[in-house]
């Protein structure tokens, strides 16, 4: 290579480095901002979710501490200051637990004003507010008026619903209830043959059945 064209290459590549650290003092600051954008929002998430995680713990932690009590009244009195941070969840979980113990501890008051709160809050899921309000029938009995028994259990036990089968059987109760006989009956073979009855729910089905004397076996 003669002296002239090693001249040129040299000047070739100062050239090129100039025009490459002029774009990279025009542009590097988008490339400098977006390692930084990354960099930043891995480390948020991070955060985040370990704040998530603790709040979880401190809460099921709290859930824990409130149920410790021998007391079925204080326990009820405990959940009542437990802190669900606003998430839905959360809520609908200690709704369902003060319910239960509150229940347990012979106030069925309480545990029917802790079912509506939780099936009347629209943040939380459709299932938890289907199960609440589930649970206000069997648990209000002849507290509950029969129209409103009916209106919910036929949307409880619409097709596709959560709990359609359960529901359905509720209505089974209140047909033998009022002596409608041939009708329970036929509503028990349906739930027997649905597909979301459980193990459990089908045994209960048969053994009502068989004292119907509707029961496999039977004439």
């Amino acid at each position: 290579m003669s002296e002239s064209d090693s001249f040129i290459d040299e000047v070739a590549d100062e050239v090129r480095r100039d025009k490459l650290f002029a774009l990279m003092r025009k542009y590097g600051w988008i490339a400098i901002s977006a390692v930084v954008l990354i960099v930043g929002g891995a480390s948020w998430n991070e955060w985040q979710k370990a704040r998530a995680q603790a709040a979880a713990e401190a809460f099921g932690d709290a859930v824990q501490a409130a149920m410790a009590s021998d007391d079925a009244n204080a326990r009820v009195t405990a959940l009542a200051t437990v802190e669900t941070g606003g998430v839905a969840g959360r809520a609908a979980v200690l709704g369902l637990l003060t319910a239960a113990e509150a229940e347990t501890a012979g106030n069925r008051d309480a545990a029917l004003t802790a079912l509506s709160a939780l099936a009347e809050n629209p943040e939380v899921a459709e299932s938890y507010r289907q199960l609440a309000k589930l649970k206000m029938v069997i648990l209000g009995g002849d507290m509950m008026a029969a129209s409103e028994r009916d209106a919910t259990l036929i949307a409880l036990a619409a097709p596709g619903a959560p709990f359609r089968a359960l529901a359905m059987e509720q209505q089974a109760l209140a047909l033998l209830d009022a002596g409608k006989t041939e009708d329970a009956a036929t509503l028990l073979a349906q739930i027997k043959e649905d597909a979301d009855a459980t193990p459990a729910l089908q045994s209960r089905v048969e053994q009502v059945l068989v004292a119907l004397g509707k029961g496999a076996g039977t004439e």
